[in-house]
């Protein structure tokens, strides 16, 4: 019943939220030269470094130009590693709002990752620009993108929520966190598909006895679910595979309450320790 008013009280400061996120978005492009192009450059950046990095050591796309595939699998990484990156950080640079006025202080990891939210849309422009040019088009199977748009949300408020609280007594946190999220790159299917993983674990066998309980322990990265679930549904003409979601997803729906349970318990001093 508490989650249920918590969420009513958000909806009533709806507006604060969108105008958060909107002077988030003016203020980080306003005098930026390259204004919008910054949030593709990432991205971009990615892929062609991962491209060079293939063409050496020869990893098999299954017949889907490489640029796109990890192009794919990197608009969901992008934006679950900035969304936390800025949401660990959010109440500790709203300090003077804290301080001043009151409103439901979850709002601040929310403001992050809705400000992604603009960033992941532009960048599916250039996913589209990019299939167009390998001559790719996207199936009905697109119609699952909300679904899982809306997924990927819950996953980094489940990361923001804890560590945006935990920022508020410990500053170490915003340093050691976007280090930590960083490295759970070479865990997701990234810069290698997850067949490569499958057939490594579950046909070869190549741990023994432990290969299955180590794939089981891989697929508990919400983020191997996740990009494979897009680039299922945007490249294969598949449906998410939710064999391969639903350890991913029991974690986070695990997590995430007992995430927001610590914001709130920690709210309280927010404005005494901030």
């Amino acid at each position: 019943m508490s989650l249920v008013r918590s969420v009513l009280e958000i909806w009533k400061f709806r507006e604060l939220v969108w105008t958060l996120a909107w002077k988030d978005i003016v203020v980080r492009y306003k005098q930026a030269y390259m204004g919008a192009a910054w949030t593709i450059l990432k991205p971009v950046m990615l892929m062609l470094v991962f491209t060079l990095m293939r063409s050496f050591i020869g990893i098999d796309s299954g017949g889907i130009p490489y640029p796109v595939l990890t192009f794919t699998a990197l608009i969901p990484w992008v934006f679950f590693q900035e969304g936390v990156a800025l949401g660990v950080t959010s109440v500790v640079l709203n300090a003077v709002l804290v301080k001043k006025i009151y409103f439901p202080r979850e709002v601040f990891p929310l403001t992050a990752v809705l400000t992604k939210v603009v960033e992941f849309c532009v960048d599916l422009f250039v996913l589209a620009a990019l299939m167009a040019w390998y001559g790719m088009l996207p199936s009905l199977q697109v119609l699952w993108l909300p679904a899982l748009l809306a997924y990927l949300i819950l996953t980094t408020l489940a990361v923001n929520l804890a560590g945006a609280a935990l920022n508020v007594y410990y500053r170490d946190v915003s340093q050691l966190l976007p280090v930590a999220i960083s490295l759970v790159m070479y865990a997701s299917p990234i810069i290698y598909p997850l067949s490569l993983v499958q057939q490594t674990l579950l046909v070869r066998m190549a741990a023994g006895t432990a290969s299955k309980a180590l794939f089981f322990l891989y697929t508990m990265n919400p983020l191997v679910g996740i990009i494979n679930a897009f680039q299922n549904i945007l490249l294969r003409d598949q449906p998410p595979d939710f064999a391969i979601m639903w350890p991913g997803a029991l974690l986070v729906f695990a997590v995430l309450p007992l995430s927001y349970a610590l914001f709130k318990r920690m709210e309280t001093s927010f404005a005494d320790v901030i």
